[in-house]
C-alpha cells in the first residue's frame, strides 16, 4: 500500500488520432476535477465531451468547463464552507494544497470581488498551471515523481488532502487545515483506523521514507537517504527531515 502517490503518472493528449482513446482522458479529467465523486451518466457535460473529442476543446479547456459547471458547483460550493471550497480548488486545479493563509485570503478576496467564476479561472489561468500542466495534460496530485515544484511546505498538507485517495471529496464539506493554516503550523500525517471507517491497524506497521539532501560540504550536490522507521516514529521522523532541509520523495509501507 502506497502512502503517497510517488508513481502518479500524468496523462497527457500528445496528439489528437482516430484512435485516440479519448473516454480514459474525459473520464481521468472528471475523476481529477471532481474528487472521485460518483458520477452518474446524466451528469455528464455532454456539450463540453463533445467539444473536447472534436478538437474544439483543450484539456484545459475541458477542466474548465467542469469546473464552471453547475455540477462542480453544486458539489463543492453551495453545500461547503468557503475554506473548503478553496481546498478543493487548489486540489482539483493545480493538484495540491493550499500552500499557506496568504493564498486562501487571495482566493476569498478574488470571490468576494470578482466572483465565482473568476475564482475557478484563477488556478487554470495562472502560471502554475500552465508549468504543471499546460493545455493538454490532466491535472494530477503534485508529487516529486511528477512534478519538482512541489514545496516541502505542502507535502504533508497536500497528503491530508488526498488521504485516501480512493474516496470522494464531497464525503465532507469541512475544511481540513484551516487551523494549520491560520496558525502557520504544519500539518501531521494521521493515518486511518478501523473505527474511522479506514484501513485497520498501522501501528504494528513499518514505513519506508526516501529523501534527498544537500551532501555535507557540497551545496550543489544532493544525496538520496532511505529510513525504515515505525509507524511510532514515523512523524518524529518527517519533522526531522524537515528541520534538516531535506526533501522527502515518497513515503511507502513495507
Amino acid at each position: 500500500m502506497s502512502l503517497w502517490m510517488t508513481d502518479v503518472q500524468p496523462i497527457e493528449l500528445r496528439e489528437r488520432k482516430a484512435d485516440e482513446d479519448f473516454e480514459i482522458i474525459i473520464r481521468t479529467v472528471y475523476t481529477q476535477v471532481l474528487g472521485n465523486a460518483h458520477l452518474l451518466e446524466c451528469d455528464r457535460l455532454e456539450t463540453a465531451e463533445s467539444l473536447f473529442r472534436n478538437g474544439d476543446l483543450t484539456v484545459r479547456g475541458f477542466v474548465r468547463a467542469i469546473g464552471q459547471s453547475e455540477l462542480y458547483r453544486s458539489l463543492f460550493f453551495e453545500n461547503s464552507s468557503q475554506y473548503r471550497f478553496i481546498e478543493m480548488n487548489c486540489k482539483h486545479f493545480l493538484g495540491r494544497a493550499p500552500l499557506d493563509q496568504a493564498e486562501i485570503s487571495q482566493h476569498v478576496q478574488i470571490y468576494n470581488n470578482l466572483g465565482y467564476e473568476a475564482e475557478i479561472d484563477s488556478y487554470i489561468d495562472s502560471e502554475e498551471y500552465n508549468n504543471a500542466f499546460g493545455e493538454n495534460i490532466v491535472p494530477c496530485p503534485r508529487t516529486e515523481s511528477n512534478q519538482r515544484t512541489l514545496l516541502n511546505v505542502g507535502f504533508n498538507r497536500t497528503y491530508a488532502l488526498y488521504r485516501g485517495y480512493a474516496s470522494s471529496d464531497t464525503t465532507t464539506n469541512k475544511a481540513k487545515l484551516i487551523s494549520d493554516l491560520a496558525a502557520n503550523k504544519p500539518t501531521p500525517i494521521v493515518f486511518p483506523n478501523k473505527s474511522s471507517g479506514g484501513t485497520p491497524g498501522v501501528n504494528h506497521k513499518r514505513f519506508r521514507i526516501k529523501a534527498t539532501k544537500a551532501s555535507v560540504g557540497s551545496l550543489n550536490r544532493l544525496s538520496n537517504q532511505t529510513f525504515n522507521v515505525d509507524y511510532e516514529q514515523l512523524n518524529a521522523k518527517i519533522k526531522s527531515l524537515h528541520r534538516t532541509g531535506a526533501k522527502i520523495l515518497s513515503i511507502t509501507e513495507i
